[in-house]
C-alpha cells in the first residue's frame, strides 16, 4: 500500500524534469494525443512513453485510449491537489511550538 510520502513524492517527481515541464506546457492548451506530443518533443515513443507513466501516475496527467493512440490532458482534480500539496508543504505553521532540543 502506497504511504501519503509516496504519493506526495510522485507529484514532486512529475515537475523535476524540464522534459515533463514541457509536456505539461504542450498540455496546458488542451488535450494531445500522444502523436502530437512526439511531434513537437525531441523524444523517441518510447521516452515519451516513461514521461508520460511518471505524469499520469502522479495524477496531474490523465489519459484516455482512442484507437491505438493515446491522448493526454491535465488532469482538474490533481493539479489541483499539486497546489493544495505545495501550499501546505510550504506555508509556515502560525502555531509556535517551543523546540526544546538545546534546553537541558
Amino acid at each position: 500500500m502506497e504511504t501519503v510520502y509516496e504519493k506526495h513524492a510522485k507529484v514532486f517527481k512529475a515537475f523535476c524534469d524540464e522534459k515533463r515541464l514541457r509536456i505539461l506546457e504542450l498540455l496546458h492548451g488542451g488535450e494531445k494525443c500522444a502523436c502530437v506530443l512526439l511531434d513537437q518533443l525531441d523524444l523517441g515513443q518510447s521516452g515519451l512513453s516513461y514521461h508520460m507513466k511518471i505524469l499520469v501516475e502522479s495524477g496531474i496527467v490523465e489519459s484516455r485510449q482512442e484507437g491505438k493512440w493515446t491522448h493526454y490532458q491535465i488532469s482538474a482534480k490533481g493539479s489541483e491537489y499539486a497546489i493544495a500539496l505545495l501550499k501546505e508543504l510550504t506555508t509556515p505553521n502560525t502555531v509556535t511550538e517551543k523546540n526544546n532540543c538545546c534546553e537541558r
